[in-house]
């Protein structure tokens, strides 16, 4: 009878357990690798014992491949955390690409990300991430890379996965790592005329990822905690200012449209941007009880899986309890 009566109280006990409680970290994605109070206050809390930074980026320009916007670091960047490299690779790089092309590609990243690496001192993680918005069309070729880069780097390499790689998964392919990180943001255009959260709406979510538990790879999940501000013009032409928020709305400037959305009411410079008469701004933040409820719809499909936070940044990270 001891015996049935731990058995149930276990199994109590584990019913309870709050399924929105996953071990987490961030993204680190910045170029210039600094850490305030409040930041590193946050990467000391959080579960998991690495930060995904942001390493380069590789574009092709004048038919040539090239890093773009290399990390620098200064003194305040100190971290017990494992630091995973993270490469952003436009899509378009692989377009036209051959084989050989593919080689000189996986090999000069790897040169460029261990030199960083060594340059700063980094506690090196044995894994890679690549980030890229591949499609049926450069499918082939970006995988053929993913395998390249494990072959000369022998470290794990992992990628990230849009919402549409996975609702098309039949064209998109799946790519050759041992595990994919959801990027559960950015599920429509913010440039278009829409009352959706461009960031995250999770009926469009739902959508998205109806079978994402088929998915035949390991997956963890990559959510937002940042902000924009979108302006649109006399003329009905958008374009983002990174990192508004409703508290930036607060200017005698602005005229209040709705708790989030603001007409400008004298040209001028605003966030570094020179705004006239007559524009709008809308701030698109996520709050946590989106978050939670995200979080609840992604257990049911996945079960367990771990969250990278996008991005490490003082004025996302006061605005969250995670």
């Amino acid at each position: 009878m001891k015996s049935f009566t731990l058995i149930f109280l276990f199994a109590f006990l584990s019913s309870c357990t709050n399924p929105d409680e996953h071990s987490y970290t961030y993204y680190y994605w910045r170029t210039h690798l600094s850490l305030n109070t409040a930041e590193k206050a946050a990467l000391k809390s959080a579960t998991i014992p690495y930060l995904y930074t942001r390493f380069f980026d590789i574009e092709k320009v004048n038919g040539k491949f090239q890093p773009v916007a290399a990390i620098t670091k200064d003194e305040s960047f100190q971290t017990d955390k494992e630091i995973v490299p993270v490469v952003f690779i436009k899509n378009d790089v692989f377009y036209d690409i051959t084989l050989e092309e593919i080689n000189f590609l996986a090999k000069n990243v790897n040169s460029l990300l261990k030199k960083k690496q060594s340059e700063f001192g980094f506690k090196v993680s044995d894994e890679i991430q690549i980030d890229c918005d591949w499609t049926a069309g450069t499918n082939k070729e970006y995988f053929a890379f993913l395998e390249k880069l494990k072959e000369f780097s022998g470290k794990n390499i992992t990628c990230t996965l849009r919402l549409h790689q996975v609702k098309d998964r039949t064209l998109s392919g799946v790519p050759p790592v041992d595990k994919v990180y959801l990027m559960c943001y950015s599920t429509s255009s913010p440039l278009e005329n829409s009352t959706r959260n461009s960031i995250l709406d999770l009926p469009t979510l739902k959508n998205y990822l109806a079978y994402v538990h088929r998915y035949p790879l390991d997956i963890d999940v990559a959510l937002p905690i940042y902000s924009w501000g979108i302006v649109t013009n006399h003329l009905g032409k958008h374009k983002l200012i990174n990192a508004l928020s409703t508290e930036d709305l607060q200017n005698p400037n602005f005229k209040k449209l709705s708790e989030d959305q603001v007409e400008v009411l004298k040209d001028g410079f605003y966030f570094g941007n020179y705004l006239n008469k007559g524009f709008t701004i809308k701030v698109e933040e996520i709050d946590d009880d989106q978050l939670t409820e995200t979080k609840k719809y992604l257990t049911q499909k996945l079960g367990n899986y771990h969250i990278v936070y996008y991005h490490l940044d003082r004025k996302f990270v006061s605005k969250h309890h995670l």
